[in-house]
């Protein structure tokens, strides 16, 4: 079993924005999956798939960003998931819109939502797909940039274009491991 972890706040009022992109791509997860229903369970929305002989966990947290680590670890606790079969879905700062990385293992690098994971599990040792989202225009702060959506048409564009490769990604990670994974999408 594998769960895939996607990140995101709750509510309407941070819908399709730049640190909901865990969400987005779970959502089109799901969409390619055919999954349909969503249960309230540990403090996450859950939806279950069958992938190519793998049952697959959906998970949107519903505790925020910055103490998603709870429901993670009690859904991986309840559901017998072990580290390595986890992938965590997120914004990254770090990389450009439109354009996702793969890795295994490393730091949070301020990403609280990541932090808070770290910190429940014990260890840092699971599948992160990254989802840029790139550094805030100007001096705008960089929690104006993350909670705002893609405004104009090629924002858009590359925001959806990075949570379809996310989606692909989890799936290529799955049937094919980290090594041909990163070869396709780094």
């Amino acid at each position: 079993m594998y769960m895939i972890a996607g990140l995101g706040n709750p509510g309407e009022e941070y819908e399709h924005t730049r640190h909901n992109a865990g969400f987005d791509t779970v959502d089109a997860l799901a969409d390619e999956l055919g999954v349909r229903y969503w249960k309230n369970e540990g403090g996450a929305l859950v939806g279950k798939a069958s992938y190519r002989g793998h049952e697959l966990l959906l998970v949107k947290p519903q505790s925020f960003m910055n103490t998603s680590g709870g429901p993670v670890s009690k859904l991986m606790r309840a559901y017998g998931v072990a580290p390595d079969h986890l992938i965590v879905v997120h914004d990254e700062l770090d990389i450009e819109p439109g354009t996702i990385r793969v890795k295994f293992g490393g730091g949070h690098a301020g990403h609280n939502g990541l932090r808070s994971i770290c910190d429940k599990l014990g260890t840092r040792d699971w599948f992160r797909v990254r989802i840029g989202i790139g550094r805030p225009p100007g001096r705008k702060p960089v929690v104006d940039w993350v909670l705002s959506r893609p405004r104009s048409k090629d924002d858009t564009e590359a925001f959806d274009h990075a949570v379809s490769e996310g989606a692909d990604a989890v799936l290529c990670l799955i049937d094919n491991g980290l090594e041909k994974t990163q070869q396709k999408f780094n």
